[in-house]
């Protein structure tokens, strides 16, 4: 696997948390006040509710079918469908300082991801639970697909306002609608290409 990280040596222990503060979420500082209502859980906010955000378009190349290719800068991930077509979905990406690029592979996929803070972002910050259940109040969303070794995932979100800034740790996150209809359609294997 090859992967060219952008940030300094700590970025491995950053993970996904989402950004904006708020009195029922995690916030990028890892801060959690609640669970999450249903109706902030799926749909709405950034680039819409279900399908706002995913389109098929053009997708020239000779990436193979079930390649996703992950823009940063364009804060879309492109599923590859062949015959030069993909589904494009709306993300939220790396803040500053926290952007990465690379190929790497779905190494595992896990439906309401259960989330363990890494020892170095509890170390920055104690009052992150030491182990987080999957659910509404998870900040891994309905989704997750880790990616190779690393702590990266492309993963749901409890704030689809975000989708569509530079809002995470690195990890790569879609309204929990959109990661669903990922994650049925790529398998365990799939490559990930992560471009700047």
């Amino acid at each position: 696997m090859l992967v060219r990280l952008l940030a300094g040596a700590g970025l491995l222990a950053a993970i996904c948390l989402p950004s904006a503060a708020s009195a029922q979420y995690y916030d990028p500082d890892g801060r959690f006040g609640g669970g999450a209502p249903m109706s902030r859980f799926f749909g709405g906010g950034g680039f819409g509710g279900s399908s706002a955000g995913r389109t098929t378009v053009s997708y020239p190349g000779n990436h193979r079918p079930g390649t996703i290719v992950i823009s940063t800068r364009e804060r879309r991930l492109y599923l590859m469908l062949g015959n030069g077509q993909a589904l494009s979905y709306g993300i939220g990406v790396g803040r500053v300082g926290f952007t990465w690029s690379g190929v790497t592979r779905i190494s595992a996929k896990r439906e309401w991801p259960s989330w363990t803070p890494p020892a170095q972002m509890r170390q920055r910050r104690p009052d992150l639970p030491r182990h987080m259940a999957g659910g509404v109040d998870n900040p891994l969303g309905a989704r997750a697909m880790y990616l190779g070794s690393s702590l990266y995932r492309i993963h749901g979100s409890n704030e689809p306002e975000t989708i569509g800034q530079a809002v995470s740790s690195g990890c790569f996150r879609l309204t929990n609608e959109d990661v669903i209809d990922l994650y049925n359609r790529v398998p365990v294997g799939a490559t990930v290409i992560v471009q700047q």
